[in-house]
């Protein structure tokens, strides 16, 4: 299965079902994974791993 399906069909239940709260789930897990992947060999993540 493509991702862009596993987008699309956990779009159309969030929208079918009315499972709004979701979103800002969905958001801060996206920005963790981002932070992630942006610090995790950069000078910055030592003083992103003080902040947890």
């Amino acid at each position: 299965m493509s991702k862009l399906t596993i987008i699309f069909e956990l779009w159309s239940f969030i929208v079918n079902r009315k499972k709004w709260w979701l979103f800002p789930i969905i958001f801060m897990l996206l920005l963790l994974g981002l932070l992630i992947l942006f610090t995790e060999s950069s000078a910055l993540a030592p003083f992103i791993y003080t902040l947890f």
